[in-house]
């Protein structure tokens, strides 16, 4: 049983397993090609495989020609029983069995049917004497009647009898199955439901070998249903196609022998009805109102006789549709050319909707023709403009494949509007195909950069590798302002992602140079766009305003429509940076709506994680996973989607699921050659790894935003996220011990302090400043910096940055002994961290008020004894074990500077100079530790500071208990 087999049922087949634990039998039910029969083998195959020794599988699959033969499922069932078995049974029924075998002559008198019923019952008792016993009935719609009534007779008496029964019966979509009599009475009923889009599409890709373009998969997973014998046979046909251009029609071409397995009764209606359902599959919403309109005489009765088929159905309100949406692509398919072309020919006469009709007429005329061709391009243009953008893309597609060979400068048009169309709709690949088809055949060089633009359109955020096409495309525009004007424009976006942000802004001011030459304002607005966002990178918040200013004024303002889009999107962002939170969150608020109605996919992706990010500040931690998810819906493995639902995972989620989804993250922008998704992606794994609250944590924390503070460097990054980054990054020093680092990264971020700084960042550098104050030993002065950072933060709408703070200042309180203020903080910190939905910050301020409580109850039991950090009595009881310093290192992710600083202060709080004497006192204060009770553990947030820091209860060995002072 191949895992191609089981694609999407797995969880089906493992709640039928564990169903039988405790049921005499399973009976799938479902259409022609749902999998049955694999979770019937597969299933059996299981059972046989956990049964001990001596078990036995009585199997029957008759075929529709066997439904009429007496006792032919019976003959299937028994041929693996020995000959040996019926014979301890008495003579009559022994004698009717062997007649219903075909192995002797029927009883005289007229008992024969009860004995066989008898004897098949005894037969069974047999064999589940000698161990457990499977019946198998694979296809119960296709048993013979005698069989059914001889196993529904015996089913009823088996008792406690260890016989199961698994089963298999094929029934129309909806339906029920007809023979659950033939299991055990309390057998499990369970319908097979229709494989998911992504199951068909995984299915596929192990089935052919390949994968398919996406417009044919799309068209199978259509037509297909969900159903894996349909989805397997379509796209096993499609791959013996081959690559290239597929023109399906209204529906994908169905193979042979699967058109003659669904229409073998279809062929025997009259010529009319045939006819009627041809024009019907043609259709793309059919109606009786619609086939009259076309000239078919009665349609009304044709589909009568096709409803008494099982093949189509008609609605109360004259709808017509097919049992399946396969039926109506083999209808089609088993039609000949001339046919099709008759029935579109019918319905491009009677429509007036401008895209059905230009379809119908494209499928009535398929060879070149410029009236039809432009018939298609006016099409799309509707259709575009009613957001239909992959309809669009079809049918400027089928305008260039109408278009007459000597026309190259219209097909080269209509292929670009294609292209465009297909960008616009998030189809990757068609817009690549028809972009590449430009470049191959056109003489024009301003197509060829057109072309070129769409393909750096497509490259969504993997610029790092589009120098060359851009720099193709510069010398094609050489001394045309109109073509070269976009390209600077795509040079400066790719100077952005990969942090060359001088570079960038140079290319985005040339960009709006030619643009004004040129007369393009919309280009010209997209570039200086960009400049303030690469200005806004560089801290330069002036001049990122004054180039926003700029865009705004020629795009008409906030009312400008689709050119301000990105417009107000950035300077939301600046207001969001600036702490302006409430402000950024009207301006996207009121943005997404218009966005999501007529924006492609680009523009809507953005605007969701713009918003992730301004909800994660504004403390509406559920939303932000709400707009996370719809990013990941929209692209799901695009790295800026992956960033969104790191982030408000690091938020709302979990520790581990923040650091699972930023990992992927980094990886895809590293795949993308994207810094600036980068840089955000390695902070949110930063913020993950703190949120862990240990040093392995810490470490990993460390890890990530050293990177963080490298890039930022080499692309010359100061907005005021970079100062938060550097905050982050002094915390996991802190926590790591390593107070030294830690003050060399806050020097430098105070470097980059001007007087826009906003509020938050400054916090962010006094909260970490605070922890390092109190992990000197300074708790006092660390205390009092961390009031001051709240202070600041209680002014600002940031609440999770308030509670962050309020966290680490509770945890200095608790171990400077004060109490009160501890509880008085922390409290506030839960209470803040419940109601905006944080729950990592939410179980950060529980865990240290556990701290306190347990403290409480401990009283001073423990005075006089040294207490050690969480990293420092790790470290000692590594060392009182015989690790060397690397060894310790090693062990906890930290470098060996750390662990000899460490060390020499566990020598002073525990009054030894050597290894030795310190193991000595680590087994002496194991030995008075008595029943100690532990008072609390380390943490990311707030875990750092002060020689109080103490490890959670869990992790902690007695010589831990016996080194910590009771509080």
């Amino acid at each position: 049983m191949g895992a191609r087999s089981l694609t999407g049922r797995r969880e089906l087949l493992d709640a039928a397993r564990a169903e039988l634990t405790a049921r005499p039998g399973v009976l799938f039910h479902g259409p022609l090609g749902i999998g049955k029969s694999m979770l019937v083998a597969a299933l059996t195959a299981s059972l046989a495989a956990h049964a001990p020794s001596g078990g036995t599988v009585l199997h029957c699959s008759p075929a529709e020609e066997d439904a009429r033969l007496p006792f032919v499922g019976l003959v299937d069932l028994f041929a693996r029983v020995p000959e040996s078995c019926p014979e301890t049974l008495a003579p009559e029924p022994r004698a009717a069995l062997r007649a219903a075998l075909l192995r002797g002559a029927e009883p005289a008198d007229g008992r024969g049917r009860l004995a066989v019923r008898v004897a098949v019952l005894g037969v069974l008792r047999t064999l589940a004497a000698t161990g457990p016993v499977v019946l198998v009935l694979d296809g119960l719609q296709w048993l013979d009647d005698h069989t059914a009534e001889v196993l529904a007779f015996a089913v009823r008496r088996l008792g406690d009898l260890d016989i199961r029964v698994v089963a298999a019966e094929r029934v129309a979509d909806g339906e029920q199955p007809e023979r659950p009599h033939c299991c055990p009475p309390g057998t499990l009923e369970l319908p097979v439901p229709p494989l998911t889009d992504d199951d068909v599409a995984r299915l596929l890709r192990t089935g052919t070998g390949t994968d398919l373009p996406p417009s044919v998969l799309r068209a199978i997973q259509d037509t297909a249903a969900g159903n894996p014998l349909y989805a397997l046979e379509l796209g096993r046909a499609a791959a013996l196609r081959g690559p290239g251009p597929v023109a399906f029609g209204p529906t994908p071409p169905v193979p042979r022998r699967l058109r003659a397995l669904l229409l073998d009764e279809t062929r025997t209606l009259p010529e009319t009805a045939r006819r009627t359902l041809l024009v019907t599959s043609a259709a793309t919403r059919p109606d009786l109102t619609l086939l009259r309109a076309a000239g078919l005489p009665d349609p009304a009765a044709d589909l009568a006789e096709a409803e008494r088929l099982g093949v189509a159905a008609t609605d109360t309100d004259g709808t017509v549709r097919f049992r399946h949406p396969l039926i109506r692509a083999a209808v089609y398919a088993d039609a000949t050319e001339s046919e099709r072309r008759q029935a579109h020919a019918l319905l491009a006469r009677v429509l007036r909707e401008p895209v059905e009709q230009a379809r119908h007429l494209a499928h009535a005329r398929p060879h070149e023709d410029e009236n039809t061709a432009r018939t298609l391009m006016s099409a799309a243009e509707h259709a575009r403009r009613d957001g239909a953008l992959g309809t669009a893309c079809e049918l400027a597609g089928l305008a260039a494949r109408r278009t007459p060979g000597d026309r190259p400068a219209d097909r080269a048009d209509r292929l670009l509007a294609a292209a465009e169309y297909a960008c616009d709709a998030g189809q990757r690949e068609e817009a690549a195909e028809a972009a590449e088809a430009v470049l191959a055949e056109s003489d024009s060089a301003r197509r060829r950069v057109r072309a070129r633009l769409v393909l750096l359109r497509n490259a969504g955020q993997a610029l790092e590798g589009a120098h060359a096409l851009i720099q193709d495309g510069l010398r094609d525009a050489v001394g045309d302002p109109g073509a070269e004007a976009p390209l600077h424009h795509w040079a400066a976006v790719r100077g952005l992602l990969c942090g060359e942000l001088e570079e960038a802004a140079g290319h985005a001011r040339r960009a709006a140079g030619q643009a004004a030459v040129a007369g393009d304002t919309e280009t010209r607005i997209g570039a200086l766009a960009t400049l303030a966002r690469v200005r806004s990178l560089a801290g330069d918040p002036v001049a990122a305003e004054a180039a926003l200013e700029g865009a705004l004024a020629l795009a008409g303002g906030a009312d400008g429509g689709p050119q301000s889009w990105r417009l107000i999107r950035m300077r939301a962002i600046l207001a969001l940076d600036s702490d302006r939170v409430t402000e950024a969150a009207e301006q996207v608020g009121q943005l997404l709506p218009a966005i999501e109605e007529l924006a492609g996919v680009e523009e809507v992706m953005a605007t969701l994680v713009a918003l992730t990010r301004i909800q994660v500040r504004a403390g509406h931690c559920h939303e932000a996973l709400h707009t996370a998810a719809r990013c990941s819906r929209a692209m799901a493995e695009a790295a800026p989607a992956l960033y969104a639902v790191a982030l408000a995972a690091a938020a709302g989620g979990t520790a581990e699921e923040a650091r699972r989804l930023a990992e992927q993250a980094v990886r895809a922008s590293e795949a993308d050659g994207d810094r600036l998704f980068l840089l955000r992606s390695l902070a949110v794994l930063g913020q993950a790894g703190l949120l862990a609250g240990d040093p392995r944590g810490a470490a990993s924390a460390v890890e990530a935003l050293q990177r963080v503070r490298e890039l930022g460097t080499a692309m010359c990054a100061a907005d005021p996220p970079v100062l938060h980054w550097y905050g982050d990054l002094a915390e996991a020093l802190v926590l790591l011990g390593e107070t030294d680092e830690a003050g060399a990264v806050l020097r430098e971020a105070r470097a980059r302090v001007t007087g826009d700084t906003p509020g938050s960042a400054l916090a962010a550098l006094e909260r970490a400043e605070g922890l390092r104050e109190a992990r000197s030993g300074r708790a006092k002065d660390g205390a009092a910096r961390l009031r001051a950072a709240a202070d600041r933060l209680r002014h600002l709408p940031l609440p999770a940055e308030l509670v962050r703070t309020l966290i680490a200042l509770g945890a200095v309180e608790r171990r400077s002994r004060r109490r009160s203020a501890a509880r008085a903080v922390l409290g506030e910190a839960l209470q803040t961290a419940t109601r905006i939905g944080a729950a990592p910050l939410a179980a950060r301020a529980r865990d240290e008020l556990s701290r306190l409580d347990a403290g409480d109850r401990s009283g001073e039991a423990g005075a006089g004894r040294p207490e050690l950090t969480p990293t420092e009595a790790r470290i000692a009881e590594l060392v009182g074990g015989g690790a060397t310093n690397r060894e310790v290192a090693a062990k906890l992710f930290i470098s060996v500077k750390t662990v000899e600083g460490t060390l020499s202060r566990v020598y002073r709080k525990v009054g030894v100079r050597s290894r030795t004497a310190l193991a000595h006192a680590m087994a002496v204060a194991v030995i008075a530790s008595g029943s100690a009770v532990d008072s609390g553990g380390d943490d990311g947030q707030g875990g750092p500071p002060g020689p109080a820091v103490l490890v959670s209860r869990s992790s902690r060995t007695p010589a831990h208990h016996a080194l910590d002072t009771r509080r």
